[in-house]
């Protein structure tokens, strides 16, 4: 499987960066998922090869993070946290209202393709909850109406 030059230049320079070649899978199937919408089984493949691992490894480290997918997520991944400091501020009905306003559940994505959302456990903003990601944007102190906001201009292609 070959990659875009960019990211074939930004592998190289990541393999040469880290004394272990190992340790370059976490950014490197991070980059891989951006750019192939997925990390589908040629992708885990791929990367195990390069780095000289089993692709079980590969999996592994897949399976530890929330922020990988084997699926293909919508254009701009939503991600809802209702962990405890944003439950107690509001989390869980922003998840609730989200699945509504979108009709989707949990690791949905639109017909469309434009929007997938997510409930995660945490994305590391207690101090500004409830808080909610976008790709890799984050909202903070979100309110069910800057809610609303954000998925009209998800829907329209905006952010």
């Amino acid at each position: 499987m070959t990659f875009s030059e960019q990211l074939e230049k930004r592998f190289a320079r990541l393999l040469a960066s880290y004394p272990l070649k190992r340790s370059a899978l976490v950014p490197m199937l991070m980059y891989a998922q951006d750019e192939v919408g997925a990390l589908t089984p040629e992708v885990i493949a791929e990367i195990a090869r390069r780095l000289d691992i089993t692709t079980l490894a590969v999996e592994e480290v897949i399976g530890y993070y929330s922020m990988m997918h084997k699926k293909p997520q919508g254009r701009r991944h939503l991600q809802i946290c209702t962990n405890i400091s944003c439950m107690l501020t509001g989390g869980t009905q922003l998840w609730e209202q989200a699945q509504k306003k979108l009709g989707l559940k949990n690791k949905q994505v639109t017909p469309d393709g434009k929007i997938s959302i997510e409930e995660v456990e945490c994305i590391g903003a207690c101090c500004w909850a409830p808080a909610i990601q976008v790709n890799y944007d984050f909202h903070h102190n979100v309110t069910p109406e800057s809610l609303d906001r954000l998925i009209e201009e998800l829907r329209k292609g905006d952010s």
